[in-house]
């Protein structure tokens, strides 16, 4: 049974810092290409970052560079996001994704609220 839990979320001041996790089971990790996605009240679902399978190469949307950082332990299964410099208007549900080309897989975690408030 594919699982994706995400941990780490809560209520942070502006300016503060957040590492969310997500633990992964059920498939083979280290194959998928994982994603941090984020939603936001009232919003469409938008990409935060993702990395590949090794962790060799990442990509982030313009407004989280140089603030947020995506790493993956494919030894521990667990993908991360370390989130900086928090903005109120970071506030979102935060979802882990796990993505497969061929065959073709993708698997949503149920989320993990953060939200950015003083």
């Amino acid at each position: 049974q594919v699982q994706l839990v995400e941990s780490g979320g809560g209520l942070v001041q502006p300016g503060g810092s957040l590492r969310l996790s997500c633990a992964a089971s059920g498939f083979t990790f280290s194959s998928f290409t994982m994603s941090w996605y984020r939603q936001a009240p009232g919003k469409e679902r938008e990409l935060v970052a993702t990395i590949t399978s090794t962790g060799g190469s990442t990509n982030y949307a313009d407004s989280m560079k140089g603030r947020f950082t995506i790493s993956r332990d494919n030894a521990k299964d667990t993908v991360y996001l370390q989130m900086n410099s928090l903005k109120p208007e970071d506030t979102a549900v935060y979802y882990c994704n796990a993505r497969k080309n061929w065959p073709a897989q993708n698997y949503w975690g149920l989320g993990t609220q953060v939200t950015v408030s003083s």
